[in-house]
Protein backbone atom coordinates (compact mmCIF):
# COMPACT_ATOMS: atom_id res chain seq x y z
CA UNK A 1 0.00 0.00 0.00
CA UNK A 2 0.94 3.53 -0.83
CA UNK A 3 1.94 5.76 2.64
CA UNK A 4 -1.05 7.92 1.79
CA UNK A 5 -3.40 4.71 1.85
CA UNK A 6 -1.71 3.54 5.07
CA UNK A 7 -2.49 6.80 6.83
CA UNK A 8 -6.08 7.29 4.97
CA UNK A 9 -6.60 3.99 6.24
CA UNK A 10 -5.88 4.92 9.80
CA UNK A 11 -7.66 7.83 9.45
CA UNK A 12 -10.84 6.24 8.54
CA UNK A 13 -10.64 3.71 11.25
CA UNK A 14 -10.22 6.54 14.06
CA UNK A 15 -12.71 8.25 12.80
CA UNK A 16 -15.14 4.94 13.11
CA UNK A 17 -14.00 4.98 16.68
CA UNK A 18 -15.15 8.69 17.41
CA UNK A 19 -18.17 8.39 16.09
CA UNK A 20 -18.81 5.22 17.97
CA UNK A 21 -17.84 7.09 21.52
CA UNK A 22 -19.96 9.39 22.97
CA UNK A 23 -16.71 10.97 25.16
CA UNK A 24 -15.31 12.26 22.28
CA UNK A 25 -18.44 14.07 21.33
CA UNK A 26 -18.51 15.23 24.53
CA UNK A 27 -15.19 16.61 24.68
CA UNK A 28 -14.45 17.70 20.90
CA UNK A 29 -17.54 19.46 20.25
CA UNK A 30 -19.95 20.07 23.39
CA UNK A 31 -17.16 20.92 25.73
CA UNK A 32 -15.12 23.73 23.58
CA UNK A 33 -18.79 25.29 22.34
CA UNK A 34 -19.86 25.83 25.83
CA UNK A 35 -16.51 27.46 26.95
CA UNK A 36 -16.93 30.09 23.87
CA UNK A 37 -20.61 30.23 24.91
CA UNK A 38 -20.07 30.47 28.33
CA UNK A 39 -17.44 32.67 29.03
CA UNK A 40 -18.41 35.50 26.46
CA UNK A 41 -21.75 35.83 27.97
CA UNK A 42 -20.41 35.54 31.10
CA UNK A 43 -18.22 39.05 30.19
CA UNK A 44 -20.08 40.44 27.75
CA UNK A 45 -20.64 43.68 29.58
CA UNK A 46 -17.28 44.42 29.93
CA UNK A 47 -16.26 44.97 33.54
CA UNK A 48 -18.80 44.12 36.32
CA UNK A 49 -21.00 46.95 37.16
CA UNK A 50 -22.55 47.92 40.62
CA UNK A 51 -20.69 45.71 42.88
CA UNK A 52 -21.62 46.33 46.64
CA UNK A 53 -19.77 48.48 49.32
CA UNK A 54 -20.55 49.53 52.14
CA UNK A 55 -19.55 53.05 53.78
CA UNK A 56 -19.43 54.21 57.56
CA UNK A 57 -19.72 58.09 57.78
CA UNK A 58 -18.71 58.70 61.19
CA UNK A 59 -18.30 62.39 60.16
CA UNK A 60 -22.05 62.42 58.66
CA UNK A 61 -21.50 66.01 57.29
CA UNK A 62 -22.69 67.57 53.77
CA UNK A 63 -19.26 67.21 52.51
CA UNK A 64 -19.19 63.74 53.44
CA UNK A 65 -22.64 62.83 52.11
CA UNK A 66 -21.68 64.51 48.69
CA UNK A 67 -18.68 62.11 48.93
CA UNK A 68 -20.72 59.05 49.28
CA UNK A 69 -23.38 60.43 46.30
CA UNK A 70 -19.89 61.00 44.25
CA UNK A 71 -18.92 56.99 45.01
CA UNK A 72 -22.35 55.83 44.09
CA UNK A 73 -22.31 56.92 40.91
CA UNK A 74 -19.18 54.81 39.76
CA UNK A 75 -20.25 52.50 37.51
CA UNK A 76 -18.57 49.74 39.23
CA UNK A 77 -19.54 50.80 42.42
CA UNK A 78 -23.24 50.55 44.32
CA UNK A 79 -23.23 51.84 47.97
CA UNK A 80 -26.07 49.27 49.55
CA UNK A 81 -25.71 50.37 53.03
CA UNK A 82 -24.28 53.26 55.51
CA UNK A 83 -23.77 51.18 58.59
CA UNK A 84 -23.38 52.31 61.85
CA UNK A 85 -20.25 51.43 62.82
CA UNK A 86 -17.12 49.90 61.50
CA UNK A 87 -17.76 46.36 63.35
CA UNK A 88 -20.96 45.84 61.13
CA UNK A 89 -19.46 46.66 58.22
CA UNK A 90 -16.43 44.23 59.07
CA UNK A 91 -19.36 41.60 59.59
CA UNK A 92 -21.28 42.25 56.56
CA UNK A 93 -18.05 41.95 54.64
CA UNK A 94 -17.25 38.89 56.38
CA UNK A 95 -20.36 37.09 55.46
CA UNK A 96 -20.05 38.38 51.42
CA UNK A 97 -22.58 40.99 51.49
CA UNK A 98 -20.10 43.50 50.34
CA UNK A 99 -16.66 43.42 48.81
CA UNK A 100 -14.94 46.67 50.73
CA UNK A 101 -15.78 49.51 53.32
CA UNK A 102 -15.04 53.06 53.07
CA UNK A 103 -14.48 55.15 56.04
CA UNK A 104 -15.20 58.67 56.40
CA UNK A 105 -13.83 59.38 60.30
CA UNK A 106 -15.42 61.60 62.39
CA UNK A 107 -13.90 65.68 62.11
CA UNK A 108 -12.97 64.72 58.27
CA UNK A 109 -14.48 67.84 56.94
CA UNK A 110 -13.56 70.07 60.19
CA UNK A 111 -9.91 69.10 59.52
CA UNK A 112 -9.70 69.54 56.49
CA UNK A 113 -10.80 72.86 56.72
CA UNK A 114 -8.65 73.66 58.77
CA UNK A 115 -5.53 72.43 56.58
CA UNK A 116 -5.09 69.38 58.38
CA UNK A 117 -4.89 66.24 57.04
CA UNK A 118 -7.37 64.08 57.83
CA UNK A 119 -7.46 60.39 57.08
CA UNK A 120 -9.89 58.28 55.25
CA UNK A 121 -9.71 54.64 55.14
CA UNK A 122 -11.28 51.90 52.57
CA UNK A 123 -10.83 47.97 53.24
CA UNK A 124 -11.41 45.93 50.18
CA UNK A 125 -11.99 41.70 50.82
CA UNK A 126 -9.06 39.65 49.03
CA UNK A 127 -10.95 36.83 49.08
CA UNK A 128 -12.73 38.18 45.91
CA UNK A 129 -9.59 39.71 43.52
CA UNK A 130 -11.59 40.96 40.67
CA UNK A 131 -14.42 43.01 42.45
CA UNK A 132 -12.55 43.98 45.19
CA UNK A 133 -9.70 45.73 42.61
CA UNK A 134 -12.51 47.30 40.76
CA UNK A 135 -13.90 49.02 44.43
CA UNK A 136 -10.51 49.71 45.23
CA UNK A 137 -9.82 51.59 41.99
CA UNK A 138 -13.20 53.74 42.52
CA UNK A 139 -12.44 54.16 46.19
CA UNK A 140 -9.02 55.43 45.63
CA UNK A 141 -10.32 58.11 42.75
CA UNK A 142 -13.20 59.40 44.80
CA UNK A 143 -10.46 60.05 47.82
CA UNK A 144 -8.35 61.59 45.62
CA UNK A 145 -11.35 63.63 44.02
CA UNK A 146 -12.47 64.43 47.66
CA UNK A 147 -9.31 66.06 48.68
CA UNK A 148 -9.15 68.09 45.39
CA UNK A 149 -12.77 69.78 45.98
CA UNK A 150 -11.90 70.59 49.29
CA UNK A 151 -8.90 72.02 48.99
CA UNK A 152 -10.15 74.08 45.83
CA UNK A 153 -12.86 75.38 48.38
CA UNK A 154 -10.14 76.21 50.61
CA UNK A 155 -8.51 78.16 47.64
CA UNK A 156 -11.65 79.55 46.93
CA UNK A 157 -12.08 80.77 50.53
CA UNK A 158 -9.14 82.76 50.52
CA UNK A 159 -9.92 84.78 47.02
CA UNK A 160 -8.47 82.75 44.88
CA UNK A 161 -10.47 82.47 41.41
CA UNK A 162 -10.81 79.04 39.34
CA UNK A 163 -7.77 79.53 36.99
CA UNK A 164 -5.42 79.90 40.15
CA UNK A 165 -6.88 77.23 42.00
CA UNK A 166 -6.94 74.39 39.65
CA UNK A 167 -3.30 75.70 38.08
CA UNK A 168 -2.32 75.16 41.92
CA UNK A 169 -3.98 71.82 42.44
CA UNK A 170 -3.39 70.34 38.98
CA UNK A 171 -0.10 71.71 37.17
CA UNK A 172 0.28 69.34 34.46
CA UNK A 173 -3.12 68.19 33.10
CA UNK A 174 -3.20 64.57 32.14
CA UNK A 175 -5.25 62.34 29.69
CA UNK A 176 -5.26 58.42 29.69
CA UNK A 177 -6.19 56.70 26.33
CA UNK A 178 -6.26 52.50 26.99
CA UNK A 179 -4.94 51.53 23.57
CA UNK A 180 -6.86 48.65 21.34
CA UNK A 181 -9.23 48.36 24.01
CA UNK A 182 -10.57 51.51 25.04
CA UNK A 183 -13.58 50.66 27.04
CA UNK A 184 -11.60 48.37 29.44
CA UNK A 185 -13.43 45.78 28.21
CA UNK A 186 -12.16 42.64 30.27
CA UNK A 187 -13.97 39.98 28.11
CA UNK A 188 -11.45 41.03 25.62
CA UNK A 189 -8.58 40.75 27.55
CA UNK A 190 -9.80 36.96 29.35
CA UNK A 191 -11.76 35.39 26.29
CA UNK A 192 -8.64 35.88 24.00
CA UNK A 193 -6.25 33.55 26.86
CA UNK A 194 -8.86 31.73 28.61
CA UNK A 195 -10.48 30.27 25.31
CA UNK A 196 -7.49 28.86 23.95
CA UNK A 197 -6.07 27.56 26.92
CA UNK A 198 -9.32 25.71 27.22
CA UNK A 199 -8.91 23.92 23.96
CA UNK A 200 -5.36 23.53 24.14
CA UNK A 201 -5.94 21.23 27.45
CA UNK A 202 -8.87 19.48 25.61
CA UNK A 203 -6.67 18.64 22.40
CA UNK A 204 -3.66 17.81 25.23
CA UNK A 205 -6.29 15.26 27.20
CA UNK A 206 -8.00 13.93 23.82
CA UNK A 207 -5.18 13.03 21.99
CA UNK A 208 -3.48 11.41 24.85
CA UNK A 209 -6.86 8.95 25.53
CA UNK A 210 -7.08 7.99 22.35
CA UNK A 211 -3.34 6.85 21.87
CA UNK A 212 -3.70 5.09 25.51
CA UNK A 213 -7.18 3.20 24.80
CA UNK A 214 -5.64 1.72 22.07
CA UNK A 215 -4.01 -0.15 25.11
CA UNK A 216 -6.75 -0.08 27.50
CA UNK A 217 -8.82 -2.11 24.32
CA UNK A 218 -5.74 -4.07 23.15
CA UNK A 219 -6.40 -2.81 20.09
CA UNK A 220 -2.80 -1.01 19.37
CA UNK A 221 -0.75 -3.87 17.48
CA UNK A 222 -3.82 -3.37 15.22
CA UNK A 223 -3.32 -0.14 14.69
CA UNK A 224 0.49 -0.13 13.80
CA UNK A 225 -0.04 -3.43 11.73
CA UNK A 226 -2.01 -1.03 9.40
CA UNK A 227 1.07 1.09 8.60
CA UNK A 228 3.48 -1.82 8.94
CA UNK A 229 4.57 -1.16 12.58
CA UNK A 230 5.36 2.71 11.16
CA UNK A 231 4.74 4.96 14.16
CA UNK A 232 4.77 8.07 12.53
CA UNK A 233 2.07 6.63 9.65
CA UNK A 234 0.09 5.22 12.62
CA UNK A 235 0.15 8.82 14.79
CA UNK A 236 -0.27 11.19 11.60
CA UNK A 237 -3.50 8.92 10.51
CA UNK A 238 -5.14 8.83 14.19
CA UNK A 239 -4.36 12.54 14.52
CA UNK A 240 -5.89 13.54 11.11
CA UNK A 241 -9.56 13.75 11.46
CA UNK A 242 -9.05 15.09 15.00
CA UNK A 243 -7.55 18.12 13.36
CA UNK A 244 -10.32 18.54 11.51
CA UNK A 245 -12.00 18.75 14.07
CA UNK A 246 -10.06 20.57 15.96
CA UNK A 247 -9.57 22.99 13.23
CA UNK A 248 -13.31 23.24 12.99
CA UNK A 249 -13.82 24.24 16.81
CA UNK A 250 -10.93 26.77 16.44
CA UNK A 251 -12.34 28.89 13.41
CA UNK A 252 -15.81 28.90 15.93
CA UNK A 253 -14.00 30.41 18.33
CA UNK A 254 -12.80 33.13 16.11
CA UNK A 255 -16.11 33.42 14.45
CA UNK A 256 -16.86 34.17 18.06
CA UNK A 257 -15.14 36.11 19.20
CA UNK A 258 -14.54 38.22 15.88
CA UNK A 259 -17.00 38.00 13.87
CA UNK A 260 -20.26 37.88 16.72
CA UNK A 261 -18.24 40.17 19.29
CA UNK A 262 -16.44 42.05 17.01
CA UNK A 263 -13.26 42.15 19.27
CA UNK A 264 -9.69 44.14 18.33
CA UNK A 265 -8.59 42.54 14.85
CA UNK A 266 -5.76 44.68 13.16
CA UNK A 267 -4.75 42.48 11.20
CA UNK A 268 -7.59 40.87 9.85
CA UNK A 269 -8.64 37.02 9.84
CA UNK A 270 -6.08 35.68 7.86
CA UNK A 271 -3.34 35.38 10.35
CA UNK A 272 -5.49 33.79 13.18
CA UNK A 273 -6.89 31.42 11.09
CA UNK A 274 -2.70 30.42 10.13
CA UNK A 275 -2.31 30.74 13.95
CA UNK A 276 -5.09 28.44 14.80
CA UNK A 277 -4.11 25.72 12.48
CA UNK A 278 -0.59 25.60 13.51
CA UNK A 279 -1.45 25.90 17.40
CA UNK A 280 -3.66 22.53 16.89
CA UNK A 281 -1.21 20.79 15.29
CA UNK A 282 1.31 22.32 17.86
CA UNK A 283 -0.92 20.89 20.47
CA UNK A 284 -1.91 17.58 19.10
CA UNK A 285 1.67 16.38 18.89
CA UNK A 286 2.67 18.21 22.21
CA UNK A 287 0.05 15.61 23.59
CA UNK A 288 1.94 12.70 21.73
CA UNK A 289 5.34 13.54 23.31
CA UNK A 290 3.25 13.32 26.77
CA UNK A 291 2.20 9.98 25.95
CA UNK A 292 5.79 8.74 24.88
CA UNK A 293 7.26 10.66 27.86
CA UNK A 294 4.97 8.53 30.83
CA UNK A 295 3.99 5.15 30.12
CA UNK A 296 0.56 5.78 32.25
CA UNK A 297 -2.27 7.32 30.90
CA UNK A 298 -3.57 8.52 34.56
CA UNK A 299 -0.03 10.77 34.76
CA UNK A 300 0.56 11.55 31.10
CA UNK A 301 -3.45 13.29 31.60
CA UNK A 302 -2.11 14.31 35.02
CA UNK A 303 0.96 15.92 33.87
CA UNK A 304 -1.32 17.82 30.35
CA UNK A 305 -3.82 19.71 32.79
CA UNK A 306 -0.94 20.78 34.89
CA UNK A 307 0.67 22.02 31.68
CA UNK A 308 -2.24 23.58 30.61
CA UNK A 309 -3.53 25.22 33.74
CA UNK A 310 -0.08 26.39 34.80
CA UNK A 311 0.01 28.00 31.01
CA UNK A 312 -2.62 30.83 31.90
CA UNK A 313 -0.79 32.42 34.61
CA UNK A 314 2.89 31.42 33.38
CA UNK A 315 2.51 32.68 29.90
CA UNK A 316 2.06 36.46 30.76
CA UNK A 317 -2.20 36.40 30.34
CA UNK A 318 -2.87 37.79 33.72
CA UNK A 319 0.35 39.33 35.42
CA UNK A 320 3.19 40.49 32.95
CA UNK A 321 6.02 37.84 31.96
CA UNK A 322 8.53 40.98 32.15
CA UNK A 323 8.01 41.26 35.84
CA UNK A 324 8.63 37.09 36.63
CA UNK A 325 11.28 36.11 38.49
CA UNK A 326 14.85 34.62 36.06
CA UNK A 327 13.44 31.35 36.52
CA UNK A 328 10.05 31.75 36.18
CA UNK A 329 10.75 34.12 32.97
CA UNK A 330 12.81 30.96 31.18
CA UNK A 331 10.46 28.38 32.35
CA UNK A 332 7.61 30.60 30.57
CA UNK A 333 8.75 29.58 26.73
CA UNK A 334 8.21 26.43 27.36
CA UNK A 335 4.14 26.41 27.18
CA UNK A 336 3.23 26.97 23.66
CA UNK A 337 0.45 29.46 24.99
CA UNK A 338 3.26 32.17 25.50
CA UNK A 339 3.91 31.98 21.80
CA UNK A 340 0.17 32.04 20.82
CA UNK A 341 -0.37 35.13 23.24
CA UNK A 342 2.55 36.76 21.59
CA UNK A 343 1.38 36.28 18.20
CA UNK A 344 -2.03 37.37 19.31
CA UNK A 345 -0.81 40.63 20.68
CA UNK A 346 0.75 41.49 17.17
CA UNK A 347 -1.33 40.11 14.74
CA UNK A 348 -4.88 41.01 16.62
CA UNK A 349 -3.75 43.66 18.52
CA UNK A 350 -0.97 45.79 17.22
CA UNK A 351 -1.82 44.43 13.72
CA UNK A 352 1.86 44.38 12.57
CA UNK A 353 3.69 42.73 9.35
CA UNK A 354 4.21 38.95 9.92
CA UNK A 355 7.94 40.00 9.79
CA UNK A 356 8.07 40.94 13.00
CA UNK A 357 6.34 37.60 14.64
CA UNK A 358 8.26 34.95 12.13
CA UNK A 359 10.49 33.81 15.27
CA UNK A 360 7.51 33.37 17.33
CA UNK A 361 6.35 30.83 14.43
CA UNK A 362 9.38 29.52 14.59
CA UNK A 363 9.42 29.05 18.18
CA UNK A 364 6.27 27.41 18.31
CA UNK A 365 6.34 25.12 15.26
CA UNK A 366 9.47 23.94 17.54
CA UNK A 367 7.58 22.04 19.50
CA UNK A 368 7.01 19.74 16.57
CA UNK A 369 10.33 18.57 17.40
CA UNK A 370 9.87 17.02 20.43
CA UNK A 371 7.71 14.02 19.86
CA UNK A 372 10.85 12.71 17.88
CA UNK A 373 12.80 12.03 20.82
CA UNK A 374 9.66 9.91 22.34
CA UNK A 375 8.43 7.92 19.14
CA UNK A 376 10.28 4.96 19.75
CA UNK A 377 9.56 4.88 23.34
CA UNK A 378 5.74 4.83 22.29
CA UNK A 379 6.15 2.29 19.88
CA UNK A 380 7.48 0.04 22.21
CA UNK A 381 4.57 1.05 25.10
CA UNK A 382 2.19 0.20 22.13
CA UNK A 383 3.61 -2.98 21.05
CA UNK A 384 4.74 -4.80 24.37
CA UNK A 385 2.90 -2.73 27.07
CA UNK A 386 -0.20 -4.15 28.73
CA UNK A 387 -2.50 -1.19 29.71
CA UNK A 388 -1.66 1.07 32.84
CA UNK A 389 -4.29 3.34 34.33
Amino acid sequence: MLNGSMILSVAKREVKRLLSRPVYIFSMVLTPLFGYIFFTTLMQDGLPNDLPAGVVDADNTSVSRQIIRNLDAFQQTKIVENYENFAKAREAMQRGKIYSIYYIPEGTTREALASKQPTISFYTSASYLVPASLEYRDMKMMSEYASGAIARSTLYAKGYTEDQAMAMLQPVKMEMHAVHNPALNYSIYLSNSLLPALLMLLIFQVTIFSIYSELKEETSKEWLAMTGNNIYKAVIGKLLPQFVIWVLMGFAYLIILYGYWHFPLYSGLLPMIVLMIVFVVVCQWFGVFLCGAVPSLRWALSLATLWGVLSFPICGFSFPQMAFPPALKGLSYLFPMRYYFLIYVDQALNGISFGYTWLYYVLLLSFLILPIFVMGRLKKFLLEYHYQI
